[in-house]
């Protein structure tokens, strides 16, 4: 019975202990804003220093500022998952949404993913400079953390 009660609490610290990491030491951002950009409003512009916190199915619209062309990475955290879905969907737009990379991701390979690895991740490079619209649906049924890393592309191959 001891044995059973110290796994609990050393698998629940755990879990505790890979969001935590996922976070790092950013804040959470409640999106309350109005920003336009690509002609759509969003909520929050996203950086090395904040999070949102949100739940599928739906949508949602952050921003991130580039001062030079980067690689982009899109990473959630997924918690309480109750369906896989059919599909989740991350399009990376251009400054002024002049062009878009689409990443569709199977709603198997979403979760799966997060199961794996403990974060799901995926990366577009954008050659603009100022604003990016990144927006993402789901129809899987999660909550979700989600962050954003920007690389600029002259430090990514050195």
């Amino acid at each position: 019975m001891v044995a059973a009660v110290a796994f609990l609490a050393l698998a629940s610290s755990g879990c505790q202990g890979l969001e935590a990491q996922f976070i790092g030491t950013r804040v959470p951002d409640d999106c309350s804003g109005e920003w336009s950009v690509c002609s759509t409003t969003v909520g929050c512009f996203l950086g090395d220093r904040s999070y949102v916190e949100g739940r599928f199915p739906g949508q949602n619209k952050v921003a991130v500022q580039l001062f030079e062309p980067s690689e982009v990475t899109v990473s959630f955290y997924l918690s309480e998952t109750a369906g896989t879905g059919e599909e989740t969907v991350i399009n990376f737009f251009e400054q002024s949404c002049s062009s878009r990379v689409r990443i569709p991701v199977t709603g198997r390979s979403f979760v799966g993913e997060q199961e794996q690895k403990g974060f799901v991740s995926r990366k577009a490079e954008l050659s603009g400079i100022g604003d990016h619209l990144i927006d993402v649906e789901s129809d899987a049924r999660t909550k979700y953390l989600l962050k954003i890393d920007v690389l600029p592309l002259r430090l990514r191959d050195l």
